[in-house]
């Protein structure tokens, strides 16, 4: 039997190499395992997923937002920067600037109502209203979590980065928008992209968010209207009125079955002209247009009767008959006795990006 010294084991060298064996063998399966354990995070089943979205609205206390919103309602996309905030409970400042035309509109909530700003007109408008509650709100995380979770049969699919979902969408006066894609980020559940599409799945509203911060931190004065309109007014050209494009006459895009134009009339008036036009057949309804005149300064909102209706480009107000809004330095207004809510507003949504006849 040979000595124990020389048996092949006992040599130094060998023993070390065994030593350098067993920690490569034991790194090995370290980053097997980290592997396992990132693929099961990066792949959670549908159910984890909408479970991590409610703890995330749960334990929210606001956030700040940048966006890209682009419209696909009109002859031509339309595009639109927004940026959101939100602080808890019902907080909410939600700003849009069109990307190519020197125009703003501000929707502003706050212990006092809900607010919407037209700087360049210098005016402000005050409703008695609960937005955004009750309906989809395609820039809010809030709402498009409740979409969610409020679908008993979405759509779901995980990608390498993203966890999609597809659901039915909450708009009270506007069904002609019912299904959207969101698409949530896997490292920290926020929004990434959201398309609003029609029934066929077209893309009609697509909002693509660049920036998202959870939890931000706000002024004091970051939500009163008075502060918020002052800052709006500063990024409002001095020039703007005398650069304003000259008012050309939009005509609407979509129309409900067998209604057509009948008359169209223009009535001089101190700010140029004003255009009424009257559609005819069974949902027949009346279109004015004007220059919007700029109003003098003045501390207090105007208070609006009827509710905050969501054309994507602006916020208009709804009554049960007419639906009014301001864009691009016109005014506009749809009244009719047999268009719904639904109806009003498709029409309306598709005045915007129509050229001229």
């Amino acid at each position: 039997m040979p000595a124990l010294h020389a048996l092949p084991f006992s040599r130094p060298y060998e023993i070390k190499g065994l030593e350098r064996l067993k920690k490569s063998f034991a790194l090995i399966v370290t980053v097997l395992m980290a592997v396992l354990v990132m693929a099961a995070c990066g792949n959670k089943s549908q159910s984890d997923v909408v479970k991590g979205l409610d703890k995330k609205v749960e334990s929210l206390n606001g956030y700040k937002a940048e966006a890209k919103m682009t419209l696909q309602t009109g002859s031509e996309p339309q595009v639109y920067n927004v940026e959101i905030w939100h602080k808890q409970p019902s907080y909410y400042r939600v700003s849009l600037k069109s990307a190519d035309k020197e125009q703003s509109q501000m929707i502003l909530r706050n212990d006092e109502g809900v607010y919407v700003l037209t700087p360049a007109l210098n005016k402000s408008f005050r409703f008695q209203s609960d937005w955004p509650k009750n309906s989809s709100q395609a820039y809010l995380f809030e709402s498009l979590v409740k979409d969610v979770m409020d679908d008993k049969k979405p759509v779901f699919k995980s990608t390498d980065s993203h966890y999609v979902f597809e659901t039915k969408t909450n708009y009270q006066n506007n069904k002609m928008l019912p299904f959207q894609e969101i698409s949530f980020n896997k490292n920290d559940l926020s929004p990434s992209v959201v398309k609003v599409m029609d029934q066929d799945r077209n893309p009609l509203v697509t909002v693509e968010f660049t920036k998202f911060q959870f939890n931000s931190s706000f002024d004091k004065d970051s939500f009163d209207m008075h502060k918020n309109m002052s800052f709006a007014l500063l990024d409002v050209p001095a020039n703007a009125s005398a650069n304003a494009e000259p008012f050309a006459v939009k005509y609407p895009l979509s129309l409900p079955d067998k209604v057509s134009l009948k008359t169209q009339k223009e009535i001089k008036t101190e700010n140029g002209k004003r255009v009424i036009m009257t559609f005819g057949g069974k949902k027949a309804f009346t279109m004015i247009q004007e220059p919007a005149a700029v109003s003098p300064p003045s501390d207090a909102a105007t208070p609006v009767s009827g509710t905050p209706a969501d054309l994507g480009f602006t916020v208009g107000s709804l009554t049960k008959k007419s639906i009014s809004w301001t864009n691009n330095r016109v005014q506009y207004m749809i009244a009719s006795e047999n268009l719904t809510p639904d109806e009003l507003i498709s029409v309306a949504r598709s005045v915007q990006g129509q050229s001229a006849k």
